[in-house]
Parts: structure tokens; C-alpha cells; sequence
């Protein structure tokens, strides 16, 4: 089972979602928050595997409970529980080091399968989000389509034809036991690629992995995963 902090200011939304977690059977809400430092003060206390976190909350919004969770507690990944107005937080959501993003006018089975894969450690956006990231954030201070492509592929370049195949794979949003079983590797093998490609992209996660996949043209618009 995926052990689920919940943290949200709307008890109606807390009880909405986690009926839907309850309904997956592979998760379950091991503690619930109502504001950002009591998500804090419930992820160190529980450990849990995922902290499922909404962006305006009292005391401590989610962002910087976020960067709280992250940097004190590396044995949680975060997903950050959002609307799609609130798209300018995505980015600073990034530096903190979420690595889902879930709507909360999505899909159940969406925000299922989002926190199960943000648990077992691939990045999980949205589909309006991922568009966001890719078009926007992706863009950044580097210039135009083309010039960003040329950086990415140059960045590209500086990995093994293995590692690359890793990144392409990342950016499709395969988790590391996908990754394994596609590539007919063991689990620990992967998640050292999966380092070694970060370490060498100089990426803080794997979201920012995927820009420089897209962009390098590792893999194409649906996601799936391509040639170098």
C-alpha cells in the first residue's frame, strides 16, 4: 500500500480525494492536514510515501511546505494538488522538488495513477500541466524553439547511448520498475542510470529531465518514448 499524507484546507476536498485513493485499493491516507505546517510537522512524523499537497493553504502554503517536506524528508515524494489557474506555481513547484502535479478537476483515475507514480518515483503531470511545462518552462531564458533544442541536444550529447535510452524513458514517464522491465535491467541498475543522468543534465528531478528529453527530441508530443 502507498502511504498518502493528505494536506488541504477543505475538508470536503480532503474527503473527496480520499474516497478516490480508498476506491484504487493500492493507497491509503496514513494522515491528513488542514494547513502547511501541520503537513510538515505529520510528513515527519509518519514518513509517509507520498505527500499529496495543496498550493493555498493557512500558516504555510504548500509551495513552501513543499521545499520543507523535500529537504528534511527525502524518503517522500511530493505532488502538488492543484487548479489550473494556479499554473504560475508550477515553477517555483519545480524548484522545490515536486515532482506531480493533479487537478482537482481531473480525473479519479488520474490522481490515481499520478500518486502511484510519483511513489514509485517517475514524474506525474496532469495534462493541461504537462503542456504548461513543456511550452513554458521549457522556454525559459534560452531563446526560441530551435535555439532550446540545439542546448538540450548538446546537454543530451554528454550521455551514454544507454543513459540516454534512461533519459528517453524518464521522459515518457516510465517509473524505475517500468524502466527496468522494458530495458531488462534490475531495479538498482536503473535508479543509478536514472542518477548519473540527472548528475550529468545537472537537473535537480526528473520533471526537469523530461523538458530536456522533449526538447532534444528523445521523445515526441504523445509522450511515447523515441530515438536520440
Amino acid at each position: 500500500m502507498i502511504r498518502v499524507l493528505l494536506a488541504d484546507d477543505e475538508a470536503m476536498v480532503r474527503a473527496g480525494v480520499r474516497a478516490i485513493l480508498a476506491s484504487g485499493g493500492g493507497s491509503e491516507v496514513v494522515a491528513e492536514a488542514g494547513d502547511g505546517r501541520e503537513a510538515v510537522e505529520l510528513a515527519r512524523a509518519h514518513r509517509p510515501d507520498v505527500a499529496l499537497l495543496d498550493i493555498r493553504m493557512p500558516r504555510l502554503d504548500g509551495l513552501t511546505a513543499a521545499e520543507e517536506i523535500v529537504r528534511n524528508i527525502p524518503g517522500t515524494a511530493v505532488a502538488m494538488l492543484t487548479t489550473f489557474s494556479e499554473q504560475a506555481y508550477v515553477a517555483r513547484a519545480l524548484t522545490a522538488g515536486a515532482t506531480g502535479f493533479l487537478l482537482k478537476s481531473g480525473d479519479p483515475y488520474e490522481l490515481m495513477a499520478g500518486v502511484r507514480a510519483v511513489a514509485e518515483g517517475a514524474a506525474f503531470l496532469s495534462p493541461k500541466v504537462a503542456r504548461y511545462v513543456v511550452e513554458d518552462l521549457g522556454g525559459g531564458a534560452g531563446g526560441g524553439r530551435l535555439a532550446r533544442q540545439e542546448h538540450a541536444r548538446a546537454r543530451v550529447a554528454r550521455l551514454s547511448p544507454r543513459e540516454r535510452e534512461v533519459l528517453g524513458l524518464v521522459g515518457a514517464g516510465l517509473s524505475n520498475p517500468e524502466i527496468a522491465a522494458r530495458l531488462h535491467l534490475v531495479e538498482g541498475t536503473v535508479k543509478a542510470y536514472v542518477s548519473a543522468v540527472l548528475e550529468r543534465l545537472e537537473v535537480r528531478n526528473r520533471v526537469r529531465a523530461a523538458i530536456v528529453a522533449y526538447e532534444a527530441g528523445l521523445i515526441d508530443g504523445d509522450g511515447d518514448g523515441g530515438s536520440a
